[in-house]
């Protein structure tokens, strides 16, 4: 399994959701993520970073997380796009689409 710097570093985008199990509004998000992981299967990576883990504090930290749910999107290891707070799915698949499509718009050049 990729370590989580190999998974960003990867050509693939990585969405990652910043999170809590205490959040109500990241508990609402959950759902939308699995719809978006599967709307998106093959283009992007879904993952959830849970922020109280004193394992993932220092990587939140250094991505500027100040609240939960953030999301940030990755592309070969650089942070694309960035959201904070609950979306619905439809909101969440407009955004994210743009934001692949100007993606492999760049990489085809």
């Amino acid at each position: 399994m990729a370590t989580l710097a190999q998974l960003l570093a990867g050509d693939q985008p990585v969405l990652v959701d910043f999170s809590a199990e205490w959040c109500g509004p990241c508990q609402m998000l959950a759902p939308v993520l699995k719809e978006i992981a599967r709307e998106f299967s093959g283009r992007l990576t879904v993952i959830t970073i849970d922020v109280d883990n004193p394992k993932n504090q220092t990587f939140a930290a250094s991505q500027g997380v100040r609240s939960v749910p953030t999301l940030v999107l990755f592309h070969r290891g650089t942070p694309v796009w960035r959201a904070t707070g609950y979306r619905p799915a439809a909101q969440l698949s407009r955004e994210l689409r743009q934001q692949l499509s100007a993606i492999e718009h760049v990489a085809q050049e």
